[in-house]
């Protein structure tokens, strides 16, 4: 659940709560997470680890990677680089669950590392970690926006600061979640999204918790902020001149 504090009274839509400190909250359900699915990858067991044998493995076209953790001996394998960009592209390879499969055998894993080219970005090697049937995960979730064509802040042409474009979480293996998905409806000049407005899945909590940390604020240009304090000049002192105005608008009392 996503608390905004508003300077007026909250828009269309919004629920008015009370505090114990006697302030109002006004909530709305903005957050949205979508949960990763697993992908799978064939792979092709290599006999030799070391420097010598990834190169020999890249020179046929292949490339090389490592399966490692829970408690079982590291093995090397390659992998068809047409498969590995498929997953690579789908944008969730460090957030899912991969089932590496080698021979018909499925490993389940989180993808750790992997090395690019400097130049052309081609993979050059990748690491995988395995994934026990309980076991626990630490990742770093991506946050996306949505709606900004109906926050009247930025309408008015403030910005969206986004302080964290990842958010680290701990959560079962089978319970990653792909993205956290936050609506700008409603949001104006001043109003600040915090963590403490996400409601998390079950099983998954962020490694951060001794404080209530920022994800993003609207922030106004320093255009808007001249405006508005421009206005805000402006208005006492038209009040200050009517009276003077008004008296000098009056017909002269007659003798």
């Amino acid at each position: 659940m996503l608390q905004l504090h508003f300077n007026s009274e909250p828009p269309i839509g919004f629920l008015s709560v009370g505090t114990p400190g006697g302030r109002r909250l006004f909530v709305l359900n903005l957050m949205e997470t979508i949960m990763s699915e697993a992908l799978s990858l064939k792979a092709v067991a290599r006999p030799k680890a070391g420097k010598g044998a990834s190169r020999a493995i890249r020179r046929e076209g292949m490339v090389p990677a490592v399966v490692y953790g829970d408690k079982q001996p590291t093995e090397t394998i390659s992998l068809d680089p047409k498969g590995l960009m498929k997953v690579i592209n789908t944008g969730k390879f460090h957030t899912a669950i991969i089932e590496v499969d080698v021979a018909g055998k499925p490993t389940r894993t989180l993808m750790r590392d992997i090395q690019l080219h400097p130049v052309t970005d081609r993979p050059l090697h990748v690491d995988f970690m395995r994934v026990g049937k309980d076991s626990k995960v630490t990742v770093e979730i991506p946050v996306h926006f949505r709606d900004e064509v109906e926050s009247p802040g930025l309408k008015r042409g403030a910005v969206l600061n986004i302080v964290r474009h990842e958010i680290e979480v701990t959560c079962p293996a089978d319970k990653i979640p792909a993205e956290f998905i936050i609506s700008l409806k409603g949001t104006d000049v001043g109003d600040s999204i915090h963590m403490s407005a996400i409601d998390l899945p079950e099983g998954v909590k962020t490694t951060i918790r001794d404080r209530d940390f920022t994800i993003a604020t609207i922030v106004a240009p320093s255009s808007l902020k001249s405006d508005d304090a421009a206005a805000a000049t402006a208005a006492p002192a038209a009040a200050a001149a009517a009276p003077a105005a008004a008296a000098a608008a009056k017909p002269a009392a007659k003798k």
